[in-house]
């Protein structure tokens, strides 16, 4: 592996478990065993490094929603497959990297708004869409408006001030918010998929593995 991407998977890693504001470059090179000299060789300061690894977060989200959607048997089981990126990215995920980016690296969290905005509203409207054509969904749903609440329903979890990170999991809200999100657009068919995939995505043992088994 190159020396630019070991850094930033450290990086990542550590802005995860630990929010981006509380992590510095030196305690980058010291998890690497290499010198700070060596992480400005491949970049120039703390912003640069921010910005390469929300940028790969982003393209690997991009990437999961277009394959999950390629997948997928339905609109519903595409949110549930979706499910699936939220508890790998979210697992030990620190809330507060969202209001880090947003505080701090003004031209990152543009390109955070920009995903938000345009690539996941699409994604969104094109499930509601896709959902409504299946009979899945309630046909006199107001797409734009659900599609904004969900939106802003997705980014709920990281206000600390309504759910406390000592107290709330990332995943077990982000789950719980898309459930009431499907169960609130679904029609009576709707109602019987989501009960059919809820039932076999709480299946104990591992979450990947049974919707591999889906596929």
């Amino acid at each position: 592996m190159e020396v630019r991407d070991r850094i930033k998977q450290k990086a990542d890693e550590l802005y995860r478990r630990y929010g981006i504001k509380s992590v510095t470059m030196d305690e980058i090179a010291a998890q690497l065993g290499v010198s700070k000299k060596t992480i400005y060789q491949s970049f120039s300061d703390k912003n640069e490094l921010v910005d390469a690894v929300v940028g790969d977060m982003l393209r690997e989200n991009r990437e999961c929603c277009v394959t999950y959607r390629e997948r997928s048997e339905n609109a519903i089981h595409e949110v549930f497959l979706a499910m699936e990126m939220l508890q790998v990215m979210f697992d030990n995920m620190n809330p507060s990297i969202v209001h880090d980016i947003e505080r701090n690296y003004p031209e990152t969290f543009k390109k955070f708004r920009d995903f938000k905005y345009r690539f996941l509203f699409e994604t969104l409207k094109e499930n509601i869409l896709r959902g409504i054509q299946e009979k899945l969904y309630r046909p006199e749903i107001t797409v734009d408006v659900v599609v904004r609440t969900r939106l802003e329903a997705m980014m709920l979890p990281f206000n600390e001030e309504v759910f406390p990170k000592n107290k709330y999991s990332l995943v077990a809200l982000q789950e719980e918010l898309i459930e009431l999100f499907l169960f609130g657009i679904a029609s009576m068919k709707g109602y019987r998929m989501i009960m059919r995939y809820q039932k076999k995505y709480r299946q104990p043992g591992n979450r990947r593995q049974t919707f591999n088994k889906m596929l």
